[in-house]
């Protein structure tokens, strides 16, 4: 087998035991009305959420996943609303679990409990910045207050020396916006810029998607922002960044830019990822709503390994159409959740990306 054989096998075989990232939906409620919710929050707690004791219990469960953990990252709805959300942080914190914490901009969010989520051991806070101005963020959250409670909350996250993660999303309402939310995040000294590009799943459904080439434009321009920018960047259901990002970094012969990006190769829905709902539910992603088991019944970490939907998304050469024949899919793969939210099926492949694979493009020139 070739270098890159090798290379590509270990790529296929790397989260076949664990995740990197368990995301843990600890609750829907939240106080916000956000017009792309993926979890369509509500302001009153399910009554079958789970309980202190059966939280405890999961991440218990989720330490099976051996060494090094995966990381796991408290979110909702707004994880403020849990009473009982320390108790969680800090038995995962316990138990070895690098965490990460996505509170809402609302009141509940004082200096305070920033100061609370560092005590605790949080290893980086995540909040979410959709506009560069007052009325372009609130327009998205729905809210009016919460662009200047975004801002506070950064400010107190710096205070606390608590790392942070900045959110945006990417759909035609806010395009345009998104390099000026780039020189405002730039200003307040953030650690790490996250892009969600939209899936139009839950109440993202009444935005409007981008067009395949404004998502290559949008990518391109994020890799050259990328070797300026202050911070990390990285993108969330846009995975052909990654295929971008190495034809540019080749060009470039830019070795360091290569390495950089390695680590989140082969990650995307139900590979390297799970997620974990208000009810107990798993999921192979938070925006791929195909429920396969519940904790409350199943032991997850079996559910990630052996359930025959996530072992389907972490084998690459199982996709259908381009992605399928596509020589970055082992690295990339496409969004398996945009997939199933444009034609019904996890395995066919992501309409945003316009990338034409070279055995498809050999086919198409031979016609």
């Amino acid at each position: 087998m070739t270098n890159n054989g090798h290379k590509q096998q270990h790529e296929h075989n790397r989260f076949t035991q664990a995740p990197m990232l368990v995301y843990w939906e600890v609750t829907r409620a939240c106080d916000l009305a956000c017009r792309h919710c993926r979890a369509e929050a509500q302001p009153h707690h399910h009554p079958l959420e789970l309980s202190t004791a059966e939280g405890l219990h999961m991440l218990d469960q989720l330490r099976a996943f051996g060494d090094p953990p995966p990381h796991i990252v408290f979110t909702g709805g707004d994880p403020l609303k849990r009473d009982d959300l320390f108790i969680w942080i800090e038995r995962a914190v316990e138990l070895g679990f690098l965490i990460a914490i996505t509170p809402s901009g609302t009141p509940l969010l004082t200096q305070d409990i920033v100061q609370r989520f560092k005590d605790a051991g949080a290893w980086m806070m995540s909040m979410s910045l959709d506009g560069s101005t007052v009325e372009k963020h609130d327009a998205i959250r729905q809210v009016p207050g919460t662009y200047d409670r975004t801002i506070q909350g950064i400010r107190w996250a710096k205070a606390a020396g608590l790392p942070l993660q900045i959110n945006t999303l990417v759909c035609a309402e806010t395009y345009d916006d998104v390099p000026a939310v780039g020189r405002v995040l730039a200003d307040l000294g953030v650690e790490r810029w996250s892009l969600f590009f939209l899936v139009q799943t839950g109440r993202g459904a009444v935005l409007g998607d981008i067009t395949p080439q404004q998502s290559e434009e949008m990518l391109n321009w994020l890799y050259d922002y990328s070797k300026v920018a202050p911070f990390v960047i990285k993108t969330t259901e846009a995975h052909h960044y990654r295929r971008i990002a190495v034809e540019r970094a080749r060009e470039e012969g830019d070795k360091s830019k290569l390495s950089s990006l390695s680590r989140g190769f082969g990650v995307r829905d139900g590979s390297g990822v799970m997620f974990i709902s208000h009810i107990g539910e798993i999921y192979p992603a938070g925006f791929l709503p195909i429920a396969v088991d519940n904790v409350r019944k199943a032991n997850p970490v079996d559910v990630y390994r052996n359930n025959p939907l996530f072992r389907s998304l972490r084998d690459a050469d199982q996709y259908k159409g381009k992605c399928g024949v596509c020589e970055y899919r082992h690295i990339c793969g496409g969004s398996r959740a945009r997939a199933y939210a444009a034609t019904g099926d996890p395995l066919e492949s992501d309409p945003l990306c316009l990338y034409q694979p070279r055995f498809v493009a050999a086919q198409n020139s031979g016609r």
